[in-house]
């Protein structure tokens, strides 16, 4: 898995904020500022949607327009879609299809629950420099993020 101080490996994804399915470029994304990468495991999990609603309901994110929420699984951008649109959240969901960017960034099982190539519970904040300054990732499916943690990194940014 990516360290603090490790280079973040950008990509080229296709995703949806709830309407248009679009790409989306890590690059386009750091030069407005820093990026909270929010990996997760499968669209309409319970502990999947507590992740991503922990983030839209983040009262710290208010007023720093100049983070990026993206949240990523191996789910369609379409199944994407229908999730936040179900849920209203304000940020893209991106689809790593193949799994080569979970691998890139050390977050994918080989197997979970007879589903292969899996992307792993795991968050990264990312600087304007494309550099990791904050890495996590889950020991056990189930367990959720620290946000006061990724709040810490941002605020240390």
């Amino acid at each position: 898995m990516l360290s603090d101080g490790d280079a973040a490996p950008d990509f080229i994804l296709p995703g949806t904020d709830g309407d248009a399915v679009r790409e989306y470029m890590l690059a386009e994304h750091t030069r407005d500022g820093p990026v909270v990468l929010s990996f997760y495991l499968f669209d309409f999990n319970p502990g999947c949607t507590d992740q991503l609603c922990a983030l839209r309901d983040a009262l710290w994110l208010d007023g720093r327009d100049d983070v990026t929420v993206l949240g990523v699984s191996r789910d369609s951008a379409f199944s994407h879609r229908a999730l936040a649109r179900e849920h209203d959240l304000p940020f893209p969901l991106i689809s790593d299809s193949d799994g080569a960017v979970s691998e890139r960034y050390g977050v994918r099982y080989a197997e979970l629950a007879g589903h292969r190539d899996v992307s792993n519970r795991a968050v990264f904040v990312i600087d304007a420099e494309t550099t990791v300054r904050y890495a996590w990732a889950a020991d056990d499916p189930e367990e959720q993020p620290d946000w006061d943690a990724v709040r810490a990194a941002l605020d240390g940014l």
